[in-house]
C-alpha cells in the first residue's frame, strides 16, 4: 500500500501549488480550496497561512527525485 504524502502541485498551481496539492491530497476540487483560503485571507489569517503552507509543503518536484 502506498503511503499518502502531501506536497505543493507543480500540474495545479496557480501561485504556490498549496490548494491544488492539498486538493489531491484530501481528494476535493481545488477551486474550493482556493475559494476558501481567498475568504479566510480577507482576515489576513489566511495569507499567513499560505505563506507558512507554501515554506513547509515540500514540492511535488523534490518529494520525486
Amino acid at each position: 500500500m502506498e503511503e499518502k504524502k502531501l506536497y505543493r502541485s507543480e500540474t495545479n498551481k496557480m501561485i504556490c501549488g498549496v490548494c491544488g496539492g492539498i486538493a489531491e491530497y484530501i481528494h476535493v476540487d481545488p477551486t474550493i480550496l482556493r475559494l476558501l483560503f481567498a475568504l479566510i485571507g480577507l482576515t489576513g489569517t489566511g495569507v499567513v497561512a499560505y505563506i507558512v503552507a507554501a515554506i513547509i509543503i515540500p514540492s511535488e518536484y523534490d518529494v520525486r527525485r
